[in-house]
């Protein structure tokens, strides 16, 4: 796994951030690499896997949509497409941890 950066948002429209914490992240970009890599840590059965690598065949064998919204910019290389933020997944909210309710908080999504 490549070593993590810290990326300049500029002005970002909610004000706060907190450090990354996850407990798993796939190296940047997008490749079998990554796909395998994804799918070997969330335990997914072979079928799985291999749809996964023809889905992403699939995606590299088509160009770039010319309608639409431009997308020129997107930089498929620099984004990580698998992160797990905590180790188990929690059942009720008073398990959530404190900085992921204080983010649901500010950002306006209820606990419900």
């Amino acid at each position: 796994m490549s070593q993590q950066q810290t990326v300049e948002v500029g002005d970002y429209k909610f004000g706060f951030s907190y450090p990354d914490r996850s407990v798993f992240m796939t190296q940047k970009g997008l490749s079998e690499e990554v796909v395998e890599a994804i799918s070997f840590h969330k335990g997914e059965p072979d079928w799985m896997r291999e749809f996964r690598l023809k889905s992403l065949a699939a995606f590299f064998a088509k160009p770039m949509p010319n309608w639409g919204a431009d997308l020129s910019d997107i930089d498929f290389n620099n984004i990580y497409y698998y992160a797990k933020p905590v180790e188990a997944q929690k059942r009720t909210w008073d398990d959530v941890p404190q900085d992921i309710k204080d983010t649901f908080d500010r950002i306006g999504i209820p606990e419900a």
